[in-house]
């Protein structure tokens, strides 16, 4: 039977522009889904922008607009970044929207009714000069454990400590520069520790990495903190219904945008229907969130906590990634290694990323090491030297006088295109792992094969013979037979050279298949299906790049 499944990526935050990092999931997501959609599968891929919390109101403010039109701007422009890289969602939503917004409250009466809030008074830090109280990424100051100077208010980034901002020594306001008041202010909270059973179970259960659960143990084995769910005015987000100056905090309502834009997609009218597809408790459908290692907490622990109280099903995987890092380290505005989606787009182009970021995925929380040069290298000896070149060398021992070049009847060494057949179930069990360099891997192992092969069977030599024409034209039309396989199998990676490859091949390759050679068929004229990147194409990526590590 096909499968049925909902794909996620994180919701990336609506302040300003993606990052590499951003494109970095959304590459590894997307190189999934279109594999599953090759085997058959029904999947649906969506993703929204965060769009509520104070980071978007001073933003906002800053540039002197409303916040509405701030997140507006910055969907659209969200959006055009990933379709830069041919990162498809099926549905781009926002968390400010109707949708979310009864979901949320929904959510809220669920917990409320459920007995799971508790109120209390909490100490917070608070700007006077701005009249807010500071999320704790607003403000700075020197770690209690260590020492380090210019330290967040939750942890260290030195020495991976973390407390509580109260405890941070010299804080200053990272919006004024001043040393932050301490006020007092009511709060709501989830009883976190009545729903730990449940989540040991989920977190146990196979839908988190084994080495992400045992991290989550050193919450899961103690008493689980309470969720603090609400923050003050001012704020932009959902109002707390019955409460003054009151809104929701956005990690509530951030993850309940997966389900209002799986709603959004739906439509009206077909809406409670889809919506019991994917999240009634009996679906039968998987539901797979792809998310940084950063947030695994929010993911394992709150998320499942709230879809339990509300009475929907648990996802079927956190497939959980690494950070991505730039020669051993973390990017960086200072260093010169922080680049923007569309900079890295215009400086290398969308292929080469996803080519490398495959060639590295292997399916764990291991960080992903970026090295520039190595990304153009790659490009032009993996895709242009070893598997567009079986195309290209191929291509000219098969013209004809119309212009189309065509296959000959029989296909030389069948026993090497039974191989390259076989290898295809390699790939795929590396692709459904979501080991995307082991089937990069696998994939190269099955062009150099064939490289070998042609260049021992010389076919340039062969034609000179009139006797040995027709043997050059099998080698060749072996190497465009292979070629079909080798598109088509790296086709999840890129689908920009499957859908130049279908068009000069003039045959389907959406669809995950075990056909014959190419026998006797005509093929469009050949044009260049990939171009070398130019070796400067590396250094513009991080002009102004700082010495690596070391």
């Amino acid at each position: 039977m096909s499968r049925t499944l909902l794909v996620t990526t994180a919701l990336p935050y609506a302040n300003g522009p993606l990052h590499l990092g951003h494109i970095l999931e959304g590459v590894l997501a997307d190189i999934w889904v279109r594999y599953q959609r090759t085997r058959g599968a029904d999947c649906l891929f969506l993703c929204a922008d965060d769009a509520h919390g104070t980071a978007i109101m001073l933003k906002a403010r800053e540039l002197g607009l409303e916040p509405t039109a701030l997140i507006d701007e910055v969907r659209r422009e969200h959006q055009e970044d990933f379709r830069s890289f041919e990162i498809d969602f099926d549905h781009y939503h926002t968390t400010h929207s109707e949708e979310n917004r009864r979901l949320v409250e929904t959510c809220y009466a669920r917990l409320r009714e459920g007995g799971y809030l508790r109120r209390r008074s909490i100490i917070q830090s608070y700007d006077e000069d701005l009249g807010l109280f500071l999320p704790d990424r607003y403000i700075r100051g020197r770690c209690p454990r260590c020492g380090a100077e210019g330290q967040y208010g939750d942890s260290c980034e030195v020495c991976g400590s973390s407390y509580e901002a109260g405890e941070l020594l010299d804080p200053v306001s990272v919006l004024t520069g001043r040393p932050p008041g301490r006020r007092a202010s009511e709060h709501l909270f989830v009883d976190l520790e009545s729903l730990a059973e449940p989540l040991r179970a989920f977190v146990h259960g196979g839908a988190v990495p084994q080495a992400v659960a045992h991290k989550l143990d050193e919450w899961l084995m103690g008493r689980l903190n309470d969720w603090d769910i609400t923050r003050d005015a001012p704020y932009f987000g959902f109002p707390v219904p019955g409460e003054t100056d009151k809104y929701f905090y956005v990690w509530l309502d951030a993850p309940l945008g997966y389900l209002a834009t799986l709603r959004a997609w739906a439509g009206a009218e077909r809406a409670e229907e889809i919506f019991a597809r994917y999240w009634h408790p009996d679906s039968d459908a998987e539901i797979h969130h792809v998310i940084g290692k950063d947030i695994i907490y929010f993911h394992a622990l709150f998320w499942p906590a709230l879809l339990t109280v509300a009475g929907w099903r648990l996802p079927t995987r956190l497939t959980t990634h690494g950070f991505l890092t730039v020669q051993g380290v973390k990017m960086s505005k200072s260093r010169g290694t922080f680049v923007t989606a569309r900079d890295a787009a215009a400086a290398v182009g969308a292929e080469a990323f996803r080519y490398y970021f495959a060639s590295r995925a292997r399916g764990g929380i291991e960080d992903l090491d970026l090295d520039p040069e190595q990304l153009v290298a790659r490009t032009n000896s993996d895709l242009v030297g070893k598997i567009v070149n079986i195309a290209a060398r191929s291509v000219p021992f098969l013209e004809t006088d119309d212009g189309h070049p065509r296959t000959a009847g029989t296909c030389a060494a069948p026993e090497l295109y039974a191989r390259i057949l076989a290898g295809g179930e390699e790939v795929a069990d590396a692709y459904e792992r979501q080991d995307f360099a082991s089937a990069v891997q696998s994939i190269l192992t099955l062009a150099d094969e064939t490289n070998t092969f042609i260049a021992q069977r010389q076919p340039w030599v062969l034609r000179q013979d009139p006797a040995r024409r027709d043997e050059a034209r099998a080698i060749a039309t072996l190497g465009i037979s292979v070629y079909r396989l080798l598109a088509l199998y790296l086709g999840p990676v890129l689908p920009g050279l499957r859908a130049r490859s279908e068009a000069f091949l003039g045959v389907p390759l959406d669809r995950w298949s075990a056909p014959p050679p190419l026998l006797n068929h005509r093929l469009n004229p050949y044009r260049p299906l990939l171009e070398r990147l130019p070796r400067q194409a590396a250094q513009g990526l991080f002009p102004n790049r700082g010495p690596a590590r070391g």
